[in-house]
């Protein structure tokens, strides 16, 4: 996923979820956030962040949050890209063989799934989540409750009732990790949820981020600690 039009900025302060004060070019300007998770731990008054500017001259923000840097390493945080670096990734080959389907927001009782996929005579259900929590190389989800991700978690396995595949992927929005668990100190009932239906049989898995200035791509396998 490359990312056109980028500047680099500096971060201010953050009134709330959706908008970001910044320093672009020695002036202050308002900036769209595009994740709605809390953040933190990196995005703190001085740090260096990369946004993206707007081609839409009609829009209330000029720029795009994208991403920042927690000291050396920098983390994408923009939610709206993982879906797209997932299905880049299988299209390229990756995780399943003769794949002839994609089907990106897919319904399935009363969820609407990231994709779902058909490759061979398997039919797979699947729920992309974005990681940007991260201390000491252990990284975590959610950082924020989310009920919704409960949902989903249940819904998927229901879907093994039927003989369909069910998987949930974390998307590390960085590199240079060591593992993945379920963060049960900001949501126990997720973390617990997420235990559950493994074993029942959805897969879980996490692979972890090349970012840059103006890109990411799906990288290597972490290891999941459930």
């Amino acid at each position: 996923m490359i990312y056109n039009n980028m500047r680099e900025a500096k971060f201010i302060v953050r009134p709330n979820r959706f908008i970001a004060h910044i320093e672009i070019d020695g002036k202050r300007e308002i900036c769209h956030v595009k994740n709605t998770g809390r953040c933190k731990e990196f995005l703190i008054e001085g740090a260096k962040i990369f946004v993206q500017e707007a081609d839409n001259l009609n829009r209330k923000t000029k720029y795009d949050l994208i991403s920042a840097y927690k000291g050396e390493r920098l983390i994408n945080m923009d939610s709206q890209v993982t879906n797209k670096v997932v299905q880049e990734w299988i299209q390229e080959g990756n995780l399943f063989e003769d794949v002839t389907l994609i089907k990106p927001e897919s319904k399935y009782g009363n969820s609407r799934f990231d994709f779902y996929v058909e490759a061979g005579k398997r039919k797979i259900y699947i729920e992309v989540k974005g990681v940007t929590l991260e201390e000491d190389g252990v990284v975590m989800f959610p950082d924020a409750p989310t009920l919704r991700g409960v949902k989903h978690l249940e819904e998927l396995e229901k879907c093994l009732e039927e003989s369909f595949e069910a998987y949930v992927i974390f998307v590390v929005q960085m590199s240079d990790v060591k593992i993945f668990r379920a963060n049960e100190r900001t949501h126990k009932a997720f973390a617990e949820t997420l235990t559950r239906v493994y074993d029942s049989g959805v897969k879980v898995l996490a692979y972890e981020c090349i970012v840059t200035e103006d890109s990411i791509k799906l990288a290597k396998q972490v290891p999941v600690l459930l």
